[in-house]
């Protein structure tokens, strides 16, 4: 997409899309590429795109900085709006979520931002859900949507053009009208992450949109049967409820980027009963705007306080307001108040660090599939803390154990350490590197689980070890206590001397990773081509037999669900049928849908408890 035009509401899309004839619907996709580079005049809010010598689209954006109503997209041609130019500037522009265009009064923007672009649907209880079962309206959106999903699936990357994103987007407009939240949200990452394929987009993950397909078809797949439960409904966007008086303790700070162009950061928090709470600064501006942001302003405050010294304060807060996920939002009545922070041996902190890895994983790794993504979010939040030890770098891989009291030292939890974000200008890499330079080095680690990797950890931010003198981390003064991996450079004087660390045990391989070894990779490969290649691409094995011997393979390891599955799909994916003259008929999308569905949630749920399973002491595989 085009990042310097305004984000369009999905009805105004899908609507210019609809209008057109069908000679210009072939058109379309070659020109929304032409359009994507074409360049912009910014003349305030207003955007002007030139369409040749005779024609110009101006886009004039609302309040909220989109684009929601057909007016404000005017093209100068003859033929608008019924024409190519408009309709292939607005599918070149970014899709804005349902909370962008009915944004609320109150809070602040950079607070409501976050949830559009780091890929969060809403999630407050303001909107009530039913509790009988959808409503006719609710059911017939729900299969509006099926339908127009399963044509994306069976068309694949390739062949999901503009058409077919807008028949999506008009769903997911449906769905919003009749009040099924979570399947809009999830048909809009659907569409952007279509779009970052066939763009072949540097955030472009083909995981995530497997994901986000799986999530759209299971919700409504289920919505279509009349599931009553209310988690299936989702809420409409993130609403602020009174919370009273809230002291807050800082605990570490998090660049955030998003693949949509914005960046920021967020401060995670805790309070003294072990709740966990967030302020964030996100806006437009990509990786130099969470580098500045790391000492910006925190909203909710008198002015005098910054990211950096509330991730090592507190905040005493009267008047707080607070969303389900423990964001905090900055209302006109909301005071806060610094005061001095805590360190990581004390108080809520100190009980962070108290419970083994295992109880922590385990409470946070629900079932995959069929999870609540709302329930996700706010689980996403809570981060885990442990005492590990490094052990050193095995086939470019970071690995640590875990220091459990009561516990010989080198007998704990063997995990990964990867970067929170990867991304050159942050330090995430930089200081793994240095940490790794220190086999022995035993510290303090607050950091974020991955939960489709084998045991790892994404640390966030370090601390030295208490009772520790010689073999931790030595952090300057100003730092209070630990280090922010993803602003904080820890340098050479930070670590103590290699000759003064107890020696480790060497590892001459890799920890087993039952994720990669298992022979489920054949049927994630399936899925995924699934989607990437479209119905004709996954019907291959059928064609030639099952030449590669997937099922065969899956079989033989005892994973007969997953042959069964891989089996079935491909010639699901491979069926056509004859009317009574003998020509073949348009296969059946929505049973290839189905048949796909069944394998993704399979695999996701799978590999899930394989995840789960790496997690477990040693004393318990």
């Amino acid at each position: 997409m085009n990042p310097q035009l305004p984000p369009v509401a999905p009805e105004v899309a899908a609507a210019a899309v609809e209008v057109l004839t069908s000679r210009l619907r072939k058109k379309l996709d070659a020109s929304i590429e032409t359009y994507v580079a074409a360049p912009v005049t910014v003349e305030g809010a207003v955007r002007r795109v030139r369409c040749g010598e005779d024609a110009e689209v101006v886009l004039t954006p609302g309040p909220s900085g989109a684009v929601t109503d057909a007016e404000q997209a005017v093209c100068s041609c003859l033929l608008a709006p019924r024409c190519l130019h408009r309709a292939a500037v607005l599918g070149a522009c970014p899709v804005a979520d349902a909370e962008t265009a009915v944004a609320q009064e109150g809070e602040p923007p950079a607070q409501n931002t976050v949830e559009a672009d780091v890929g969060v649907s809403g999630v407050d209880t303001s909107v009530a859900s039913p509790q009988s079962g959808p409503t006719d309206a609710q059911l017939a959106a729900a299969r509006s949507l099926w339908a127009a999903a399963s044509a994306v699936l069976a068309a694949g990357v390739p062949a999901a053009g503009a058409v077919a994103q807008a028949e999506v987007l008009r769903a997911s407009h449906t769905a919003r009208l009749a009040g099924l939240h979570r399947a809009e949200a999830a048909a809009l990452r659907v569409v952007r992450g279509v779009r970052g394929a066939r763009s072949r987009s540097d955030g472009h993950r083909l995981a995530g949109l497997v994901a986000d397909l799986r999530e759209l078809l299971l919700t409504t797949s289920l919505l279509a049967a009349a599931d009553p439960a209310p988690a299936l409904v989702g809420t409409a966007r993130r609403a602020y409820r009174p919370e009273g008086s809230l002291r807050v303790h800082g605990v570490c700070r998090e660049p955030v980027i998003s693949a949509t162009g914005y960046g920021g950061v967020v401060t995670h928090l805790i309070a003294d009963d072990g709740r966990w709470f967030s302020v964030a600064d996100v806006k437009p501006g990509g990786v130099a705007r969470a580098r500045g942001a790391a000492k910006a302003t925190v909203a909710p405050g008198s002015g005098s306080l910054d990211h950096a010294g509330l991730s090592r304060g507190g905040l005493l807060i009267s008047g707080a307001t607070l969303s389900s996920d423990g964001r905090l939002g900055a209302g006109k009545g909301v005071r806060a108040t610094p005061v001095p922070g805590l360190s990581w041996t004390s108080g809520p902190l100190a009980a962070l660090f108290a419970r083994p890895l295992s109880e922590a994983v385990a409470a946070r790794l629900g079932n995959a599939p069929v999870s609540d993504p709302e329930e996700a979010e706010r689980t996403d939040g809570e981060l885990i803390g442990c005492d590990l030890v490094i052990v050193g770098v095995v086939d470019h891989h970071l690995l640590a154990q875990e220091l459990s009291a009561g516990r010989p030292d080198m007998d704990g939890l063997l995990i990964r350490l990867l970067p929170s974000n990867g991304h050159p200008d942050l330090a995430h890499t930089a200081n793994l590197r240095r940490l790794a330079s220190r086999p022995g080095l035993r510290l303090r680690v607050v950091g974020r689980l991955d939960p489709d990797r084998a045991a790892t950890l994404r640390p966030l931010a370090v601390a030295p070890l208490p009772d520790e003198t010689t073999a931790t981390l030595r952090l300057p003064t100003e730092w209070l206590g630990h280090a922010d991996l993803g602003y904080d450079r820890i340098e050479g004087i930070h670590l103590p001397p290699a000759d003064a660390l107890p020696e480790t045990p060497g590892l001459l391989a890799l920890p087993p990773d039952p994720v990669a070894e298992a022979p489920l990779w054949r049927l994630r490969r399936l899925v995924e081509v699934a989607v990437s290649g479209g119905r004709r691409a996954a019907a291959e094995p059928a064609r030639d037999g099952d030449r590669s011997g997937a099922v065969v393979a899956l079989r033989r390891a005892g994973f007969r669900t997953a042959a069964d599955l891989s089996h079935g799909l491909a010639s699901e994916a491979d069926r056509r049928s004859r009317d009574v003259f003998g020509r073949t008929e348009e296969a059946d999308p929505e049973g290839y849908a189905r048949a796909w569905l069944a394998a993704a949630v399979y695999l996701a749920g799978t590999e899930r408890a394989l995840v789960r399973a790496t997690w477990q002491p040693p004393d318990t595989n």
